[in-house]
């Protein structure tokens, strides 16, 4: 019989000792860190740092310009930060595909030759390629070019702009290439040249720059659209510069910076 109490005794006490371990409440769980926000995207531009006023280094040496200050506000608007590098325009495919660069940004004509290794943007600039001259030269027409020595920048597509114009072409007595158009530009003050082929926005800058100077044929090479230019399979890039670029047309912005640097609005819409 004692030993029967005992028992009940101890399994009194070892219901009381369980009740009492169960009103215990759990250890509160540590709340997970909150996630680091994710870095911002970059994107590096490439471009010809020799191309006002499209993109040039001013007299502090900074990286300034009309397509340097779209692709900044195209930045800003998808939260990534931009930066720029100077690269040889005439290797910009390589540099592009080779992945050195993202994006090419800075007066690039869209071609049918290059839409075969670049993804393109829609047009935000019509251009032509104009014929300038110095103000005393007796050049009037396209056709006075005959045996001439005429300057083009390598790799633009002032050099195919003046192929397809077999005549005139043909006709030419040499078609010298440069690496940028302000080396071309002091050939052509210096009498090396006859006259060079260049991207409109860039001749009328330094036509407007030194009044006197220099001249611009009624004629020239045909119209062309700038377009900005990324790989061909980074589609995903490519369709959020194009949304940056659309809301840039239609909020004014990009009206308001080719106001700043061709004192109107010239963009393509």
């Amino acid at each position: 019989m004692k030993k029967n109490i005992s028992l009940l005794i101890v399994a009194l006490v070892a219901g009381v000792l369980l009740s009492g371990c169960g009103k215990k409440e759990a250890a509160p769980v540590a709340a997970a860190p909150a996630a680091a926000p994710a870095p911002a995207a970059a994107i590096v531009v490439g471009l010809d740092d020799n191309f006002p006023p499209m993109g040039f280094r001013d007299e502090k040496n900074e990286l300034v310009g009309f397509d340097i200050d779209l692709a900044r506000e195209a930045g800003k608007r998808l939260g990534a930060e931009v930066s720029f590098k100077p690269i040889d325009w005439n290797a910009k495919e390589a540099e592009l595909n080779g992945k050195r660069v993202d994006v090419l940004w800075n007066g690039l004509t869209i071609t049918e030759e290059r839409k075969a290794n670049i993804l393109f943007t829609t047009p935000y600039l019509e251009n032509r390629q104009i014929v300038v001259v110095v103000d005393k030269s007796p050049i009037k027409t396209k056709a006075e070019l005959a045996g001439k020595v005429v300057g083009v920048q390598d790799g633009s597509s002032a050099v195919e702009a003046v192929q397809k114009d077999a005549a005139t072409a043909k006709s030419i007595k040499e078609l010298k290439k440069f690496p940028d158009n302000v080396t071309a530009l002091m050939d052509l003050s210096a009498g090396r040249l006859d006259a060079l082929v260049v991207d409109e926005v860039v001749g009328r800058y330094y036509a407007a720059k030194k009044p006197g100077e220099y001249r611009v044929l009624d004629e020239n090479f045909g119209t062309e659209d700038y377009g900005v230019g990324t790989r061909k399979d980074d589609k995903e890039l490519m369709a959020k510069i194009q949304k940056a670029m659309d809301d840039m047309k239609t909020d004014g912005a990009a009206a308001a910076i080719s106001t700043k640097w061709f004192g109107k609005d010239i963009i393509k819409k």
